[in-house]
């Protein structure tokens, strides 16, 4: 816990943490520091009429990492994207990433408004690995990774918190259905949400491989899709 002394127990802050991670007990502010994920909202929200809330400098490694995986204006190490650090499918999809017989994969943990555990992303990680899928290099969740052929996560993360990170990969157009149909199970294991992105070349008549692997594994596909027709980029090769 962190206490704020100066605080006048005014409350403006509580409502702007996305992780409920203040309260005002005996008219001061306490920062529950297993919930908060370093994202530094309460500070930019700039209502605090006393200055009691700041951002630490330095962190160490474990809080670091919460805080690039969660702070919009921090680019992350690993990537030099800010926040959750990653160029995402809806970029990598006009560099040639994905080739046709291929789906890019994503599923994003702890976003909206809920948060994740490092130990539920290894979780996602671990399942979608026992396919053998080519976790993206860029993504910082797979910076973490201490095996890339199993999905695990360095155990000094496990508990961490963020309030998003994305488990994303590549996989044969023969294995979807069932990594889809693997995500599912472990989703009912999970103390979180995500959302699962989905994407493919489309096929010379304007189709899109990806739909009947995804009613195959009784998902119902969101009608908020993307189509990125590549500007500014040249056409990935077949």
């Amino acid at each position: 816990m962190r206490i704020l002394d100066s605080c006048i127990g005014c409350k403006m802050c509580v409502p702007y943490c996305p992780m409920n991670a203040i309260e005002v007990v005996d008219k001061k502010a306490v920062i529950d520091l297993d919930e908060c994920v370093e994202c530094g909202t309460c500070l930019k929200a700039g209502v605090c009429p006393t200055g009691s809330l700041e951002m630490e400098e330095t962190l160490p490694p474990a809080r670091q990492l919460r805080k690039n995986f969660s702070d919009p204006w921090v680019s992350h190490p690993t990537t030099n994207v800010p926040g959750r650090g990653t160029e995402e499918m809806k970029t990598n999809e006009v560099t040639g990433r994905f080739k046709r017989g291929f789906c890019g994969i994503a599923a994003e943990l702890g976003r909206p408004g809920v948060g994740t555990r490092f130990y539920d992303v290894e979780k996602v990680a671990k399942a979608c690995a026992e396919f053998g899928v080519e976790f993206e290099p860029l993504n910082p969740v797979t910076s973490i990774m201490t095996d890339t052929a199993t999905g695990a996560i360095d155990p000094q993360y496990h508990n961490e918190k963020a309030l998003s990170a994305i488990v994303e990969f590549i996989c044969p157009n023969e294995k979807v259905t069932a990594v889809l149909k693997r995500i599912k199970e472990v989703a009912a294991t999970l103390d979180t949400v995500f959302s699962l992105d989905i994407c493919c070349r489309a096929d010379e008549d304007g189709t899109f491989a990806m739909d009947a692997y995804v009613k195959e594994a009784g998902i119902k596909a969101s009608i908020n899709g993307k189509t990125n027709i590549g500007l500014g980029r040249p056409r990935a090769n077949d």
